[in-house]
């Protein structure tokens, strides 16, 4: 039974979007109706919890990779690499009063 309602919130609503306090309602509501025990609900919850969190990660894992991905395909210089190019300038803008004094 747990395993079938692991399975049906977990397609169902997708368990990267499943905050914590919305998993202890549904399992509360499991536990009342007497469809599972206390201690199953909170079974339910932490397992749950856990594999969110995990699905989170990964997609924001995905996301970054994806970005970076982007990024080199439009070849965009980065923002310490601009730095670098203004500092150079800087320096030889020094260079050229130096010269011109």
């Amino acid at each position: 039974m747990i395993e079938l309602v692991k399975k049906t919130l977990l397609a169902g609503v997708g368990v990267a979007a499943l905050t914590k306090e919305k998993l202890e309602e549904v399992a509360k509501d499991f536990v009342e109706k007497g469809k599972m025990t206390e201690q199953e609900g909170k079974d339910l919850v932490k397992d749950l919890v856990t594999r969110s969190e995990e699905s989170r990660q990964e997609l924001q894992k995905q996301i970054g990779e994806k970005v970076e991905e982007i990024l080199k395909k439009m070849d965009l210089a980065k923002k310490s690499e601009m730095n670098v190019l203004k500092q150079e300038i800087a320096e030889l803008r020094e260079a050229l009063k130096s010269r011109e004094s």
